[in-house]
């Protein structure tokens, strides 16, 4: 296969501790084989944290899109400084049905320092759906003491984290940048694109809500060793306008859909053709395409790709500056600008 030509990631649900699934179903036409298949990795080089096979993804004859990566940077990612298959961006979608737990994600000091990583996992999230009162918890509303965070980690009280945490009520067309760090939990009834650092890095501060154990829940490396990681300042309303943005709709030109804190790490913009109009550029580099409605062409160096609603491809960067033509909006995800200079190696 050429690496200038986008490829097509087939529907790959992957199966986890929480409910969900159905929507990824409807938009990906996916077959799924139980209610708890909520995520999809989307033209991911990135594998859960502690099992290597799962989050992988393969092309429509079943390559790992990684080996392709890695057996090729400059064509698809446009730089041999990166580690073998990086592509410097893990997408998924993340169909909740039922809340997720309390939880939170070091940064990239702390990810080398103690996980020999180069990358954290700051995250955000695009909201494709939303049930009417499902709602984003991100951050405290006031500094919480360490000691008593301990103590009611400990306990297992999810309801006093929540209860001192920012609730934000999601709706579509909504981005909310998570810095590593914070503390966060999504409830049931939120569909959304989430974009992050290529890494499954998560500390779990309520663990009964989960499959996973206490001892499953710090990384390996104890809750001594990761609680330093866990931010206890408060994230108050000048910190929530920085990161939470209000998308009216996919036009011709390429816009973010994300605030720019979000820039260093990732960047998530969407775009839109017209019977009458072709969409804007979209500069050469890695990209992660979900077809969000409609049918169309992505028009490069290297040719055309016909795509339509649901379906998912991986940009190689020899496809070029490339657009969008016939009556098709997409989604498109990539790495931070700049990268991978900045991502100590």
């Amino acid at each position: 296969m050429s690496p200038a030509t986008p490829q097509r990631i087939p529907p790959a649900p992957v199966q986890h501790f929480y409910r969900g699934g159905d929507r990824i179903a409807a938009l990906r036409g996916a077959t799924v084989t139980s209610d708890h298949q909520p995520e999809e990795w989307l033209a991911s080089t990135t594998h859960r944290f502690g099992e290597p096979g799962v989050g992988l993804s393969r092309t429509e004859d079943g390559t790992l899109l990684r080996d392709l990566v890695a057996a090729d940077p400059e064509a698809w990612v446009g730089t041999a400084d990166a580690a073998a298959g990086d592509v410097g961006v893990l997408v998924k979608l993340l169909d909740a049905r039922q809340r997720l737990p309390v939880h939170v994600h070091p940064d990239r000091p702390f990810a080398t320092a103690h996980l020999d990583c180069p990358y954290g996992k700051t995250e955000a999230w695009f909201v494709l759906d939303t049930e009417p009162g499902s709602a984003f918890h991100l951050g405290w509303r006031q500094p919480v003491d360490r000691d008593e965070l301990d103590r009611r980690r400990d306990a297992q009280d999810g309801e006093w984290m929540l209860d001192h945490m920012n609730r934000i009520e999601a709706e579509p067309g909504m981005g909310v940048v998570v810095p590593a760090g914070t503390v966060h939990a999504i409830d049931g009834g939120i569909f959304v694109a989430e974009v992050q650092e290529p890494t499954d890095f998560s500390i779990l501060l309520e663990w009964s809500v989960t499959t996973s154990t206490r001892e499953e829940s710090h990384l390996d490396l104890g809750f001594d060793a990761v609680m330093p990681a866990v931010s206890t300042e408060a994230f108050g309303a000048e910190l929530l306008a920085q990161v939470v943005t209000r998308s009216g709709g996919p036009t011709t030109r390429v816009e973010r859909v994300l605030s720019a804190v979000a820039d260093p790490f990732f960047r998530l913009r969407q775009t839109a053709a017209t019977a009458s109009a072709a969409s804007d550029p979209v500069e050469a580099g890695f990209g992660v395409v979900l077809v969000a409605d409609g049918a169309g062409r992505l028009v490069g160096r290297g040719g055309d790709v016909a795509v339509s609603r649901g379906e998912v491809y991986a940009v190689p960067h020899d496809f070029g500056a490339w657009h969008v033509e016939g009556d098709a909006g997409i989604l498109v995800a990539g790495p931070g600008v700049g990268w991978p200079a900045g991502v100590g190696r």
